[in-house]
């Protein structure tokens, strides 16, 4: 597949078969990663690869999240059961996390080499025969979510990549053509 390709064909995937997703296979997506462009090679990225018990006490700070939304105590304890099994369950969970650089140049400059990173892991993975759905959103900040991934103070989680092998590949969503989004100035 060409690169081309793999852009157009690339979706969140949000159910997985139950094959695992071998660490070999981890490994060559984070040395896609690692191939990011970051200006002044300063490499802020980091990488989490979550065992169950970690997918678990992530999915049970989400879940906590998610169940103040529920008036029930019983609801909320069942919302909270839910996530924290459907993450537990997971082929493969990684988290993505940015070094905090003083300087608030290089700082932006290491979340956007991070970010950057995450796209070759997500575009690196359907060649392994994977599926990714990248999450983020506040719950990176969150104090329990940080304890389940072990994220030092001094960085922060940017992103959780779910993974495996794809139980469905969902249909394309409509996206707007370049030429609507681009003004060419002279």
């Amino acid at each position: 597949m060409n690169l081309f390709d793999a852009i157009r064909a690339r979706r969140s995937i949000k159910d997985f078969t139950p094959r695992p997703v071998s660490r070999e296979q981890i490994e060559q997506l984070l040395e896609a990663a690692v191939q990011a462009p970051n200006h002044r090679l300063t490499e802020p990225w980091r990488f989490y690869v979550l065992g169950a018990q970690a997918r678990r006490a992530y999915g049970a700070a989400l879940g906590a999240r998610k169940a103040k939304r529920a008036e029930d105590p019983a609801a909320a304890a069942e919302v909270i059961r839910k996530v924290e099994e459907k993450h537990a369950a997971l082929p493969a969970m990684l988290a993505v996390s940015v070094v905090l650089a003083q300087d608030p140049e290089v700082r932006e400059e290491d979340l956007a080499a991070t970010y950057m990173a995450v796209q070759n892991l997500l575009l690196a993975a359907p060649a392994l025969g994977l599926g990714t759905h990248l999450k983020t959103g506040a719950i990176m900040q969150d104090p329990r979510a940080r304890a389940a991934v072990g994220v030092p103070e001094a960085e922060r989680i940017i992103a959780i990549v779910e993974l495996g092998e794809p139980a469905a590949q969902p249909a394309a969503k409509a996206r707007k053509p370049a030429p609507a989004l681009t003004t060419w100035v002279p």
